[in-house]
């Protein structure tokens, strides 16, 4: 797979290797009469070695997706069909991570795949030392290690995320709110796992520390040829770093492409709504478009494309045929009846054609 092309011309996605596969994924949460249809029929490929952004508003069904992959998921939440199937290197036969047994699931996590939680400070022990939690994750999945080797090997990875030796021995409100996300890095890191999910690692961090956080995960992801799930509800933050992005709505995916054709010319209205909810940096002011109305009721989605109600390109066919994702550009996939001539009956609007309206 090739980099985002800074030229802003389309980018060509070489066939990859994957690493983790979703297939025909739903998750459901059973609460009162009537499930909450939190992720719907996602079929997505995380390729070995890359980064893909995961992106959408609060609510999309970005981490219930995330925490589906990682078995995580807590009643009342369920997986109603579906499989991930995770590819071993070397070719082996791919296994279903949802059919893992207890003691194999065990072994796949932190070896294979590895979480960084939103929040940092929530998500480390308050009362236990940094390298106490690091040593924890060595000694649960990997017996053959000595103490004194975990500690070599805790003092080792805090120094690869930036973190100097003798914070071994801090605990977490000790550290700033940078140092703890590095921290979480480091024990997910522990293991030199296969694919490591960021759940929102720059949440509640301020711009320089973000810049640095960002930095620090794409020098580590060419150190060490880890795939990463990065989520967010935030573009721009993936622009930078993302190889490819996808982009989640009411539980389902409305686009997927190169990070830098999604950015430059998005194929579906709400990726649209989205770049064009935030100023730009550069260049001429513009008007903030932004996207009118809210997310729709997830036990009880609008017939159709469920965007359809917020969409100012909506046509008559939007309210009825459900779309599919389909191929809008070369590499860039949308669920939008606007790339379906026979459906939506008018040209494509010129911000979907992929002439680059984007940002």
């Amino acid at each position: 797979m090739t980099e985002p092309s800074a030229s802003g011309a389309k980018t060509t996605l070489a066939p990859a290797e994957p690493v983790l596969s979703m297939r025909g994924l739903s998750v459901d949460y059973l609460t009162g009469t009537t499930p909450v249809h939190a992720v719907d029929d996602v079929t997505l490929e995380l390729h070995r070695g890359e980064i893909l952004g995961l992106a959408g508003e609060s609510g999309s069904g970005k981490s219930t997706l995330a925490n589906a992959v990682a078995r995580l998921l807590k009643p009342p939440a369920l997986v109603t069909a579906g499989e991930v199937l995770y590819h071993p290197a070397g070719g082996a036969e791919p296994v279903d991570v949802l059919r893992m047994n207890a003691k194999t699931l065990r072994k796949f996590r932190w070896r294979e795949l590895s979480v960084v939680f939103q929040s940092a400070m929530n998500s480390l022990n308050p009362v236990s030392t940094v390298g106490a939690q690091i040593d924890d994750t060595l000694r649960a999945h990997d017996t053959t290690l000595t103490a004194p080797q975990r500690q070599e090997r805790a003092v080792e990875l805090l120094r690869r995320v930036g973190i100097s030796a003798d914070r071994v021995k801090s605990y977490p409100h000790e550290l700033s709110g940078g140092m703890r996300q590095r921290a979480a890095i480091a024990i997910a890191l522990a293991l030199n796992p296969e694919i490591i999910i960021m759940d929102e690692p720059t949440t509640a961090l301020d711009v320089v520390v973000q810049r640095d956080i960002l930095r620090e995960i794409s020098a580590l992801r060419r150190e060490y040829g880890f795939a990463v799930v990065f989520i967010t509800h935030d573009l721009s933050l993936l622009l930078s770093m993302a190889d490819r992005i996808a982009v989640m709505y009411a539980g389902q995916l409305v686009e997927v492409g190169a990070a830098r054709d999604v950015h430059d010319a998005p194929s579906h209205p709400y990726t649209h709504g989205l770049l064009h909810s935030f100023p730009k940096l550069r260049g001429p002011r513009e008007e903030l478009l932004g996207i009118p109305g809210t997310p729709p009721d997830l036990r009880d989605l609008p017939p159709g494309c469920p965007f359809h109600p917020r969409c100012r390109f909506a046509v008559d066919a939007c309210a009825e045929l459900t779309p599919a994702l389909l191929e809008a550009h070369s590499g860039q996939y949308a669920a939008c009846l606007a790339h379906d001539p026979a459906s939506y009956g008018a040209p494509v609007p010129t911000e979907l054609s992929g002439e680059g309206s984007g940002r």
